[in-house]
């Protein structure tokens, strides 16, 4: 594995902290606890989880970057789809996932400019630190618009709208299936006799093995064949039938369609964790300092939709999403040549082009009420592929 850099004091008794109380969480369970159970605690256990606690995580002091911490250009051309989803629905945006508040702050100044300025900014965020921080964000960006702002504590019971989720999907907790000679197994995490986390098979049951053996029949897997398969995905999806009115989910990460996110060359799966800008697979290491991500399954996400009663408004790449939202037209607005111009056109690059996001991310529309076309799938929809 790659070397990652050591974790101050203070943050190293935070890691062992949230260690000890996944360690008691796995002795009162008798030994065992699933991976999603075990990734859900990593990355949400109250006060302690990566995105409960207040470690940065966003921008270049964080972990990663986020394509709206990139430029914002992304909100820019994000906000010609959503305007016109809203003109279909009504003037609200929810924004599950909110991040630093960055899309946000720039999503509302894109649609003043156009004229097209929601009605209610809902974000939904269950970290009060980065509640915080977006209100800083917008407040910096955007005072005036800030009273637009309301910040939700759970799913609303009904809405019409834009449901906007921007890299959410993938750190929503997933199970770890093993597809082995003699069965289906449950990959989970126990603790050995030094006190560390140690992979663990049960054999799978229930939704869960349903799941599995539905994506081992038309996969057609081998033996040994491991990989993730997120029913917090599904079901999160499928909830917004009950909620959704009339609107559009938009979602945006980065997967693959079913046959190819269980591809037989992807034979341990898509596991990824991320560090100071360092990616690597293990989940073990420093819980709670870390993020912990999986890729989506488009299809098994449009699939929980369909029979929940939502229909596909559109999928494809990134990179054509953008592109069809005219972010080269935003582009182009910024004076030829200026600092603004090359650090903008830069990051514009990564954004779309096949081997850096715009390939890999994909974008996929889904909802109840909309009849004609949307705009960001006009051209290269890729739908057919699910």
């Amino acid at each position: 594995m790659t070397q990652l850099p050591t974790p101050d004091p203070e943050a190293q008794a935070h890691s062992q902290r949230l260690q000890q109380f996944i360690v008691n969480e796995i002795t009162v369970a008798g030994g065992w606890i699933s991976f999603g159970r075990f990734m859900e605690a990593v990355l949400y256990a109250p006060s302690l989880g990566y995105y409960t606690a207040g470690a940065r995580k966003f921008g270049s002091a964080g972990d990663f970057v986020t394509a709206p911490e990139m430029t914002g250009l992304f909100g820019q051309a994000l906000a010609f789809q959503i305007q016109e989803i809203m003109r279909r629905s009504a003037p609200r945006i929810l924004e599950v996932g909110a991040g630093s508040g960055r899309l946000a702050a720039d999503l509302l100044l894109a649609l003043e400019r156009l004229d097209c300025l929601p009605e209610q900014y809902q974000i939904l965020d269950i970290s009060t630190e980065l509640r915080q921080r977006q209100q800083e964000t917008i407040t910096t960006a955007a005072p005036h618009l800030l009273h637009r702002v309301e910040w939700l504590d759970c799913l609303p019971e009904a809405f019409s709208g834009v449901v906007l989720a921007n890299e959410l999907l993938d750190a929503l907790p997933a199970e770890i299936v093993a597809w082995r000679e003699d069965g289906i197994f449950n990959r989970g995490v126990s603790v050995d006799a030094e006190g560390s986390f140690t992979w663990s098979e049960r054999p799978a049951t229930g939704t869960l093995l349903a799941a599995a053996e539905e994506i081992g029949e038309q996969c057609q897997l081998p033996p040994g064949f491991e990989s993730e398969i997120s029913l917090a995905a599904r079901a999160w999806t499928a909830e917004w039938a009950h909620r959704l009115d009339c609107g559009a989910l938009l979602l945006i990460d980065y997967g693959f369609p079913r046959r190819e996110f269980y591809h037989q060359q992807r034979g341990r799966g898509t596991l990824m964790c991320h560090y100071r800008h360092l990616a690597h697979p293990d989940p073990f290491y420093l819980p709670g300092l870390q993020d912990v991500t999986v890729h989506v399954d488009f299809t098994a996400i449009i699939a929980a939709a369909h029979r929940a009663g939502l229909g596909l408004l559109g999928y494809t790449s990134q990179g054509q999403f953008l592109l069809n939202c005219g972010i080269l037209d935003c582009l182009a607005e910024l004076p030829n040549e200026s600092l603004d111009y090359i650090r903008a056109a830069g990051a514009v690059n990564k954004l779309l082009m096949p081997h850096e996001m715009g390939e890999l991310f994909k974008v996929i529309a889904i909802g109840r009420g909309i009849d004609e076309d949307l705009c960001g799938f006009a051209k290269g929809d890729q739908s057919h592929r699910l």
